[in-house]
């Protein structure tokens, strides 16, 4: 089973009644009291002592069921996303390893004959195919969406690179050696970016709604809402949610209930005929009391049976998947959640590679940094460098530079501003404006590329600041932070970060936090990496910069 980072500690959703199928509260029709409202709690009604009659009130529900089924596109005879994107991964790996092979043996660093030449070529593509089948490249659940489908791409070149060379030692075969050097490093680069290239492709055709696996969530009416907002929210995941199972709902004979507008088909144990119906490829549970042990094991016996994969939140939110791992104790899966990673060696790490890049980023960029002072001379009178105090690591203040993009006077005029955020600004906490008034003709032009954050990297040089974190938030925002958000503090304010990248001012103060905190609690070099190369693309479209 794998498990899914979901949220149980998210206010129960809002559960609004519809015309659908949950199975009937028992009520008396001459009692003359109103049913329970639709997103209240209640008991689960029980069977009755007595012998059932012919007659029973699920019946018009179920059929109901059915025609809600029908009204969903239908499934069948289509092929599963998986199958099309395995057979995808093994072409193109063919392709990078041939390509490679034919590399290696036009520049071989040692002689060897045309007949070995022609071998290695052919008989590397059916080699690393076996490599990556062998490391776990093509099992579904890694393809994808996890880091593992690129690890498995690495540990087979790696894996034939350790083989080729025991058997040039064993063999004394000298040409092996010199093939390895050229292949090699071949085949890692062009596996790699071949795999990318094919996750892009099933991004883009996830992002539009198709290759899909079609799912069915499964929980308490308190946890499953905050569930399927998180599987809507990662589009890239690939889960459809098509329908719910919950508990802790009852409707009445002629209604049923939406949870987050998605049809709530029963209880959790009538998953198996919602599954029939819906045609679920992917089950996936959320925190439910009732649904644990002995019950979730018969439940993952049943989808064994049916070939349908299973999916478990262990009710943890935002973590990222290298720091959970499963330690089996005395019979039972706990979960380990590793403490976050920013400190030690890996912080020196990230310290020296911030003075690394920044200075060689700004003696590459001085004589763009001179036009631009010039610019902001003839444009406007004032100070080319504009400091303001800005709150850092552990909550002490810094002055942040950046060139001057707005009038001098602009602090003053930012009380009479404010008034007009509410109807302009993209951020309800941060003080932004699309079309500020304050902004200059040469400023304007430097903000749409955020060419003038570049004076930060004299902060980053001076320890202030990094390349990567949080944004640098002014002391009056953080005194309205409330103390989730006072952990963005914990790190050093960035250049860029996650909140940057995916969207800037044009996000809403609850995702911008949300993106924050989350690479607070997972950071990585890797992922300052990848922060890194997607700013680049932000900066070049410009969007949510003003």
């Amino acid at each position: 089973m794998t498990d899914l980072a979901g949220s149980d500690g998210v206010p129960s959703p809002q559960v609004h009644a519809s015309p659908s199928p949950v199975r009937p509260a028992a009520k008396d029709a001459s009692d003359g009291q109103a049913e329970p409202p639709a997103h209240e709690p209640v008991a689960r009604p029980e069977a009755s002592a007595g012998p059932e009659p012919t007659a029973t009130p699920e019946a018009p529900v179920v059929a109901s069921r059915e025609r809600l089924a029908a009204d969903l596109p239908s499934e069948s005879g289509r092929r599963p996303w998986h199958v099309l994107y395995t057979r995808r991964a093994v072409a193109v790996d063919v392709i990078a390893a041939l390509a490679a092979g034919t590399l290696g043996s036009l520049v071989p660093l040692t002689r060897s004959s045309v007949e070995t030449r022609i071998e290695v070529t052919l008989g590397l593509p059916l080699l690393y195919v076996l490599a990556v089948l062998l490391a776990h490249g093509y099992e579904r659940r890694y393809l994808g969406t996890t880091a593992n489908e690129y690890r498995a791409v690495v540990r087979a070149s790696l894996g034939l690179v350790a083989t080729a060379a025991s058997l040039s030692w064993l063999l004394h075969a000298e040409f092996t050696r010199g093939l390895v050097v050229t292949v090699t490093p071949a085949l890692l680069v062009l596996g790699l970016s071949a795999r990318h290239l094919l996750r892009r492709r099933l991004l883009a055709r996830r992002m539009a709604g198709r290759d899909t696996a079609r799912t069915l969530v499964i929980g308490d009416v308190r946890t499953v809402g905050p569930m399927i907002r998180q599987l809507r929210r990662a589009q890239g995941a690939g889960m459809e949610v098509v329908g719910a199972c919950v508990s802790g709902i009852v409707a009445g004979t002629d209604r049923s209930s939406l949870v987050e507008g998605v049809p709530v088909f029963g209880y959790p144990e009538e998953a198996m005929e919602a599954i029939s119906l819906l045609e679920a490829e992917v089950v996936a549970v959320s925190s439910d009391p009732e649904l644990s042990g002995s019950g979730l094991r018969r439940l993952a016996w049943s989808l064994e049976e049916r070939k349908v994969d299973l999916v478990i939140a262990p009710g943890l939110f935002e973590v990222a998947g290298p720091r959970l791992s499963i330690r089996p104790t005395a019979g039972m899966p706990l979960l380990h959640v590793e403490r976050p990673a920013m400190s030690g060696a890996r912080r020196v790490c990230k310290r020296v590679v911030d003075v690394c890049a920044a200075g060689a980023f700004l003696l590459l960029t001085l004589p763009v940094t001179i036009v631009i002072a010039l610019l902001i001379r003839w444009d406007s009178p004032g100070p080319v460098i504009f400091r303001q105090t800005r709150v850092g690591a552990k909550g002490k203040t810094f002055n942040m530079l950046k060139f001057r993009t707005m009038c001098t006077d602009a602090e003053k005029q930012r009380a009479e501003l404010l008034a007009l955020q509410a109807a302009d600004a993209g951020n309800d906490i941060l003080f932004k404006m699309r079309r500020d008034p304050r902004v200059t003709r040469v400023g304007r032009v430097l903000r749409r590329f955020s060419v003038d954050e570049a004076p930060q990297l004299v902060n980053v040089l001076r320890g202030e600041m990094s390349l990567v974190g949080p944004r640098p938030p002014l002391p009056e925002e953080v005194a309205r932070y409330e103390p989730d958000a006072a952990r963005r503090l914990h790190v050093q304010p960035g250049l860029t970060g996650l909140w940057q990248v995916s969207g800037r001012s044009d996000l809403p103060w609850d995702e911008s936090l949300r993106l924050d905190l989350w690479y607070v609690d997972n950071w990585s070099l890797v992922l300052d990496l990848q922060i890194l190369t997607r700013t680049l693309r932000a900066v070049l479209k410009g969007q949510g910069a003003y």
